[in-house]
């Protein structure tokens, strides 16, 4: 056995870990960083100039507190979160720990991991949106919009008008507009009015005690035992009857009622509210959330219009998707457009919304990114109603897509080809799979957005990356042919000699 091991321990080296120490430590970075590296191919690919100016837009011009991070530290660090689907905490210390992240964040020490909520609430969905439209525009992703508007106000005044109305019927409409939505959940628990109700009493609950605490008073009886009792006893069944759920919400209404009255008895009590910001959200929310839940159960319904359906993020409301895994999802709808293969977030709302009436919006933003109109859209059926299918036409753009009334035998096959719309679908489900958009984590409304446009941006960084390096593996394959030809051709050589 010993002999053994003996021979085992001769095929590596083992270096005790009393002998290591940091200082003196030798890294295999200490000379060069590999240029092939996802992270140095993608920092050489970023304007971070022009980030920059977008980022300090949103700074106050007062010259006063501390000096600032620097843009390209925030600005990275929001790509490595996002690109690693890292939690806020596990990208300060993936940077600290990789060599190349550093490099790509300018080689400059992060910050605070809690300072990315503040960062989130100044980088908001607009600021994002031309982050992203000015990366892929730098990097000849998309054409320059075309300079017709200032060529024709640099005409002379004897041209005549219909010299400029032909000039702009000649340009011809150039490339393809693929536009379809999607909810992107929150990271909520899922709703039911029983569990909300339960919610709702102990946070109220909680605002009495804090009363209380204040004047240094008895709290007034709120039976908060029995009532997580009696709801205990019903949301721990594995089968609940329908029965039972009504008179359990009834039971937890009653009591959520009597705690608002509670509340404001004890305000009365103040000269001034003496709830926080927090706080005094919280009470609002839980006021409107009774009154919703009072009125369906009275009528016997289970929806209603703005229904909460979290009482930590009241801004959620439920989306109808009608999708076979889940027919309702909570959280924000977007509205993304694909062209060459690179997103764009075109509409964001936490409340539904008809996808139709954002299509001709989506069209004339392509038009300014690109200086024309798209040749041809994809669309799903919900976005091809009369209207748009008529303007869409005055525009000279063919609609791919199911056309109206009831199909003909001698229907094109091109127009009902569900696989042209593929490439968006991919893409959702690249966000949603490896980038977290199926659970958004941030909690307030604007950070949230503001979470979904980084996560829209980081695939077309992706993409861009994956573009280049696909060059690059093109370029040594291509050296290497070479190299082997022509060192077959010298063999050759020396053979005939």
């Amino acid at each position: 056995m010993a002999k053994a091991l003996k021979s085992r321990a001769s095929k590596f080296k083992y270096v005790s870990q009393s002998q290591l120490t940091l200082v003196g430590f030798d890294t295999p970075f200490s000379q060069n960083l590999d240029p092939n590296n996802r992270w140095v191919i993608l920092a050489k690919k970023i304007p971070w100039d022009s980030l920059t100016n977008i980022y300090s837009k949103q700074l106050n011009n007062e010259n006063k507190g501390a000096d600032g991070i620097n843009p390209r530290v925030i600005i990275g660090s929001l790509i490595i979160k996002h690109m690693c689907n890292f939690s806020d905490r596990e990208t300060i210390n993936a940077i600290q720990e990789n060599i190349y992240m550093q490099y790509f964040i300018g080689n400059e020490p992060p910050f605070d991991a809690s300072l990315f909520v503040g960062i989130r609430k100044r980088l908001g969905v607009n600021q994002i949106n031309e982050i992203n439209e000015k990366i892929l525009q730098l990097n000849e992703v998309l054409p320059e919009t075309n300079s017709n508007e200032d060529e024709g106000k640099s005409k002379k005044e004897d041209d005549h008008p219909q010299d400029e109305q032909e000039q702009k019927e000649s340009i011809a409409n150039e490339g393809e507009l693929i536009v379809d939505a999607t909810a992107c959940p929150q990271d909520i628990s899922y709703p039911t009015d029983l569990n909300l109700l339960n919610d709702a009493r102990e946070k109220s609950e909680q605002l009495i005690d804090i009363l209380c605490r204040l004047k240094a008073i008895a709290k007034p009886r709120t039976y908060r035992e029995v009532a997580r009792k009696q709801y205990l006893k019903v949301a721990q069944k594995k089968n609940k009857t329908r029965k039972e759920i009504r008179a359990a919400n009834k039971k937890q209404l009653a009591c959520l009622h009597r705690n608002i009255k509670n509340i404001y008895v004890l305000l009365r009590q103040f000269e001034r509210m003496p709830f926080n910001k927090n706080e005094y959200k919280y009470f609002l929310v839980i006021q409107t959330f009774y009154d919703q839940q009072n009125e369906m159960h009275k009528k016997r319904i289970h929806s209603i219009d703005d229904r909460i359906v979290s009482i930590h993020q009241p801004h959620v409301h439920p989306i109808v998707r009608g999708k076979a895994n889940a027919k309702v999802e909570f959280g924000a709808k977007i509205d993304v457009s694909i062209t060459n293969g690179f997103a764009f977030l075109e509409e964001s709302s936490w409340d539904a919304y008809n996808e139709g009436t954002t299509l001709i919006a989506t069209v004339e933003r392509y038009k300014k990114r690109t200086g024309r109109y798209p040749k041809k859209v994809f669309a799903d059926k919900i976005y091809c109603n009369r209207a748009n299918r008529k303007r869409l036409k005055e525009l000279k753009i063919d609609l791919v897509a199911k056309p109206l009334g009831r199909p003909s035998k001698a229907m094109e096959p091109s127009h009902i080809r569900p696989g042209d719309r593929n490439p968006i679908e991919g893409k959702f489900g690249q966000a949603k799979t490896a980038y977290g958009l199926n659970r958004i984590k941030a909690r307030l409304a604007d950070t949230s957005l503001s979470w979904i446009a980084t996560i829209i941006m980081v695939l077309n960084l992706v993409k861009l990356t994956g573009q280049v390096l696909y060059c690059l593996i093109h370029k040594i394959i291509v050296e290497r042919v070479i190299k082997q030809i022509t060192y077959l051709y010298y063999i050759k050589k020396l053979e005939q000699a």
